[in-house]
This record gives C-alpha cells, structure tokens and sequence, in this order.
C-alpha cells in the first residue's frame, strides 16, 4: 500500500532505521554513484563541508578497539568490542567545516548531517538497510585517531549498512506508522 504516488516521497515516508542488516552491502562504486544524489543537500556557499568514510573487514576491529580504549573497558584475550561489526559496512559521516565568515560551523555541521541523512534514504532506495549510530564515544581522542580526523572535523556517526532479510521486508512492506498530526510541528510566528 502506498502513501504517495511520488516514488521520492514514498520512499522517504517508508524509511525505517534497521538495527540488525544482513552481510551483503554496496560496494565503493555503487557508493559513488548515490554521491550527487546527497550532494544536493543545502549548503551554503557550496563549502561541501563534509566527507564520508568506509569502515569495512579489519577497519571495524579497530574501530572497536578505539571505542574501548575511549571507554576505558579492557577485555580478557580474544574478546572484542561486537559493536562495529553489527554491519559489514559503517559509513562515517565527518562535518569538515570550511572557514567561511557567511557560514557559521553549526550550519555546515548541519550540511553535513542533511548529507548523512539523504545518503541514508538514498541507500534505503536502492533496497539497503541502514542504521544511524552515534555514541558518547564518538569523538573522543582514540576514536577520532582511528579515523584520521583533523582538529577541525567532527564525527556525526556512522551509518551501518548491509542487506535486509526477505521476511522483515515483508513485514516493513505491511507496516505504517502512525499518521502524523502537522499541527504539532507546524505554526506561524507570534504576533
């Protein structure tokens, strides 16, 4: 059952964030070719103030090793951290602010955010599942190493991205979330 005739506002009202995807994932081409899909994100001065970065095999050990060091959390011999490997594919979404003196940081911060969300609906479209996770650890010293970050940058998260079981997609497909009340959200400035 459709909500909008509009295969663009279908798929943007039917994304769902999926915290358990399955081992297949884009790879860097198809990756690619979403690119100006996000890259028409609103972005003041075309400053493109962000960057993305792929975390796939060995990549997400490391990452789980940072995120513990972080933490302070030692683990006995041969236990690791399970989180980063939740996905085949953590894509990391970096605001790269430009110095700009018409575009404050929080606003690229928010170009960048816009870019990590319509990548989001983007890999939605094409059949994948995608989870945006951030954690208190994001941007700490260890965590920001690992992902060769500069002073400047600042991590938004990671998407985890892989393939969606048949049965839950089944079961997405059947599913609708409640209607949403506009007047909630929607208003006009005071008087």
């Amino acid at each position: 059952m459709q909500f909008f005739s509009d295969p663009v506002l279908e798929t943007m009202a039917t994304r769902r964030s999926l915290s358990k995807v399955g081992p297949e994932t884009p790879g860097d081409e198809e990756l690619a070719r979403l690119l100006p899909a996000v890259s028409a994100v609103a972005d003041h001065k075309v400053l493109r103030p962000w960057r993305l970065i792929t975390l796939r095999g060995d990549d997400r050990a490391r990452l789980g090793e940072a995120l513990d060091a972080a933490a302070g959390v030692v683990r006995e011999p041969g236990e690791f951290n399970t989180k980063p490997f939740r996905a085949e594919l953590l894509i990391a979404v970096v605001a790269s602010p430009k110095p700009h003196p018409k575009v404050p940081e929080w606003e690229q911060h928010a170009t960048a955010a816009g870019v990590g969300h319509l990548l989001e609906l983007a890999l939605w479209r094409c059949g994948w599942g995608v989870m945006w996770r951030t954690g208190l650890h994001a941007n700490a010293p260890e965590v920001r190493a690992v992902h060769g970050l500069a002073d400047t940058e600042h991590l938004m998260g990671w998407l985890y991205v892989g393939s969606i079981d048949e049965r839950l997609r089944a079961r997405l497909d059947r599913s609708r979330r409640p209607a949403l009340d506009p007047q909630q959200f929607i208003s006009r400035m005071p008087a």
